[in-house]
């Protein structure tokens, strides 16, 4: 049986052309990948899966210890654990999109050699896997926030935890555009993934993680909320924990910032993308 289907792959594009359609047919490879993932990450590791929910714990365990009790920083009255680990989980989010999105090119050079299918799936596969393991992390902050809340601790949930969906996205997000962009520069650039490496953690500490916003002085404040993912912390601990507050105009800043970031990483990916086999 005959069948006029015909499928066909060519590199001209425009600059910022995203095939959603194609994306959303190949949305069982999107799953499938995630699935690997799930399967490969903690293969042949003795707690498997259990170090999702472990490595929040002893990274916040570590930051109380070091920044809590030896530098005996401020945590404006919210349980230092409780802090820490609101901070951590959601850094930790930001940061797995971003080298997710970032190992695009290098990490898939030899599939992509071999099969075709819209690049793209591989950071959405990721944001994806990301996501599964943010939320099984904030299903063990949010026992550890009821268990404080009952305890009479200075822990304050509000309304703004409605708008959980809309901060996982604009992490992800923010994670990914910049991660597309490191991504198609690595891509002919190898010795830039050290310099990543040390830029993203020295992005964590200007970024109020382990500190509050309002123990930064007054003259640096503005300038430190002008960071895209300052504001995204401190309204999810405001959220979440009553500390802090949401300042609008910073929050639309930040989706300013955002929205300019990840156009501009689909535009530099989709230009890598027609011949960055020839240099991978």
């Amino acid at each position: 049986m005959k069948t006029n289907d015909i499928t066909v792959v060519s590199s001209k594009r425009g600059l910022f052309s995203v095939n959603l359609k194609e994306l959303w047919n190949y949305r069982d490879l999107v799953v499938l990948f995630v699935k690997r993932d799930l399967k490969n990450v903690y293969k042949q590791t003795v707690l498997g899966p259990f170090w999702i929910i472990i490595n929040p714990f002893l990274s916040s365990f570590i930051f109380t210890v070091i920044f809590g009790m030896i530098a005996n920083i401020s945590t404006n009255g919210v349980p230092q654990f409780l802090f820490y680990m609101s901070g951590n989980i959601l850094w930790s989010y930001f940061s797995s999109c971003f080298n997710r999105a970032g190992s695009t090119f290098l990490a898939n050079a030899r599939i992509f050699s071999k099969v075709y299918f819209p690049r793209l799936v591989m950071p959405l596969s990721g944001i994806l896997y990301n996501s599964i393991t943010f939320i099984i992390q904030f299903a063990m902050f949010m026992i550890l926030t009821v268990i404080y809340c009952f305890t009479g601790d200075n822990v304050h949930p509000n309304i703004f935890i409605l708008f959980l969906p809309l901060i996982m996205l604009h992490t992800a997000l923010l994670g990914t555009g910049v991660g597309l962009i490191v991504s198609s520069l690595t891509t002919k650039y190898r010795d830039l993934n050290v310099l990543v490496s040390f830029g993203l953690s020295l992005w964590m500490y200007v970024t109020p993680i382990v500190y509050p916003i309002s123990q930064v002085p007054d003259n640096l404040r503005s300038l430190m909320l002008l960071n895209p993912t300052a504001p995204i912390i401190e309204a999810f601990r405001y959220a979440f924990l009553g500390s802090g507050s949401v300042n609008t105009i910073y929050i639309l800043i930040s989706v300013s910032v955002t929205a300019v970031i990840l156009a501009f990483g689909v535009l530099v990916f989709n230009q890598v993308e027609k011949n960055y086999i020839d240099t991978v």
